[in-house]
């Protein structure tokens, strides 16, 4: 189907390209492939919680190996994003309870969980590398070869395939194979050039408080009060993430307040 939308992006493709397509492939496949296995032994909210502190790995990572440090906008909104999750993820009677009961029941699951978002903060950090040296079509390409094909090698080993096709799952397979992954796949290699790790990070976040926001207008699903703030946390991290150069650049927000007041 990708042949489709880019006939030409498997043309002319050099080594360097090759490996570093594969590179940022290799951290998308294995991302996916924890977060799979991991939800199999532990909680969907611990599950969320754990693949969201990417947030946290990504100026890690952007630190280590682009030797770029975050600023203090993006620190501020890491704080509020990590904070806001744990609040919108929490499924306890209270979080320090949530707290307690991943540290007390930490699991095999949790584990592999955690490992996906260490592969999600690497593919987000080389991404922004290599999406700079490489045209986006052939790394596109590559990423999605790879990811499908060491998918497709490595599910016997967990599950026996068996699938029944009709007219729901067509639908479904073209919903996730167009949206999903070719469209989605490809503006966040195009673009992720333009921002830096930590804000693509912090913005990949958002996507619980965009799932309960579709899940509430489609399937009539609530939030609870604890959901609320922390949605409201993590937006407003996200907003001072992205506003950090306005906010701390210079001291010139400061400075222009204190002048006004």
């Amino acid at each position: 189907m990708y042949f489709f939308f880019f006939p030409y992006s498997v043309k002319d493709f050099d080594r360097q390209t090759l490996k570093h397509g594969f590179v940022i492939a290799f951290f998308l496949f294995a991302g996916f492939a924890f977060q799979t296995v991991g939800l199999k032994y532990t909680t969907a909210s611990k599950s969320g919680f754990i693949t969201g502190m990417l947030v946290i790995f990504t100026p890690l990572a952007q630190v280590l190996i682009e030797k770029k440090p975050p600023k203090p906008g993006n620190l501020v909104g890491i704080v509020l994003v990590t904070f806001g999750l744990l609040l919108l993820t929490s499924k306890e009677s209270s979080i320090e309870n949530f707290v307690y009961s991943l540290g007390r029941d930490f699991t095999i699951g949790d584990f592999l969980t955690l490992l996906c978002a260490i592969m999600f903060a690497l593919y987000i950090v080389y991404l922004d590398i290599y999406s700079r040296q490489h045209q986006t079509s052939k790394l596109v390409f590559i990423q999605l070869a790879v990811t499908s094909i060491f998918s497709f090698l490595i599910s016997p080993i967990f599950d026996d395939v068996k699938l029944k096709f009709d007219l729901q799952l067509g639908i479904a397979l073209l919903y996730t194979s167009i949206l999903a992954t070719i469209f989605a796949t490809y503006i966040q290699t195009e673009y992720q050039k333009f921002t830096t790790p930590t804000r693509a990070a912090i913005i990949f976040t958002m996507e619980p408080v965009f799932a309960g926001i579709i899940a509430r207008i489609f399937l009539g699903e609530k939030f609870a009060p604890l959901a609320v703030l922390g949605s409201a946390l993590m937006v407003s991290g996200l907003l001072i993430s992205e506003l950090s150069d306005v906010i701390f650049g210079n001291g010139k927000f400061f400075r222009n307040f204190l002048r006004r007041n």
